[in-house]
């Protein structure tokens, strides 16, 4: 079993690597296969053994070898966030067809994740690439039911709609179309639970920002590393919460 968490977890990192850049060259409008990467400052191009994930960050002292200027820490750190969420999930769900749509939907925020930290855009490619994947994987992996998942995709987006509107363009529209794609991996229940959690780490993360005076008020924060926190943790936790606090405050 060993064996099965290290390929996830190399799958994880390596495939981490590729979403890095992904998510920075496609709202850019540039191939994700074409240049190879290079260092952001002199665009010195990397050799293989400079692409290792993680393992080369940590060599350079997270520093260019040939300008010696500072590499972002989002690159290693969307690896290994990626490789630990790939063992988590074979570590919940093991080798059930579950699995790929977890697979498929980590894959998928984490792009969304480097593109809203890097631009504070949710790309409508990116959108549009997993939409039709994740009706297909609904179809024939589905929650309780199939009506499930169009339910949460529809309340989710037009709850989205509705809190955009009445805050006037406090939330982006990339978030709206987001959170309908969100709805249809996780029904009406996880999707209501994702926002709640996403709302509150973020409102909670901002205050503490400006009090510390690192953030301005009426300057936008990207939203979509709160989303993803919310998402992941009402996808794999959302049950035992919603039992928690039912047992706790209801009875």
């Amino acid at each position: 079993m060993s064996l099965i968490y290290l390929y996830a977890f190399v799958s994880g990192i390596t495939l981490g690597s590729f979403y890095n850049v992904a998510g920075l060259r496609i709202p850019q409008k540039k191939s994700i296969l074409s240049p190879r990467s290079h260092c952001p400052h002199c665009l010195y191009v990397l050799s293989p053994q400079q692409l290792i994930p993680i393992v080369s960050y940590i060599k350079n002292a997270g520093k260019c070898s040939m300008c010696r200027k500072k590499i972002s820490f989002i690159y290693p750190f969307i690896e290994f966030s990626t490789g630990s969420l790939f063992v988590y999930a074979v570590f919940k769900l093991n080798t059930t067809l579950e699995l790929i749509v977890i697979l498929t939907f980590v894959s998928f925020l984490t792009i969304i994740v480097v593109s809203d930290i890097a631009y504070m855009i949710v790309p409508n490619k990116v959108l549009l690439f997993f939409l039709p994947i994740f009706l297909f994987q609904r179809l024939f992996i589905p929650l309780t039911s199939w009506s499930d998942s169009l339910m949460g995709g529809g309340i989710a987006f037009f709850l989205l709609f509705l809190i955009a509107f009445l805050s006037r363009g406090g939330l982006g529209e990339g978030d709206i179309k987001l959170y309908g794609l969100i709805g249809i991996v996780l029904g009406v229940k996880l999707v209501l639970l994702s926002l709640f959690l996403a709302i509150l780490i973020g409102g909670t993360v901002s205050i503490g920002a400006l009090l510390m005076k690192k953030a301005k008020v009426g300057v936008p924060i990207p939203f979509v590393p709160f989303i993803f926190i919310g998402t992941i943790a009402a996808y794999f936790h959302g049950n035992e919460l919603i039992d928690w606090y039912v047992s706790n405050y209801f009875y």
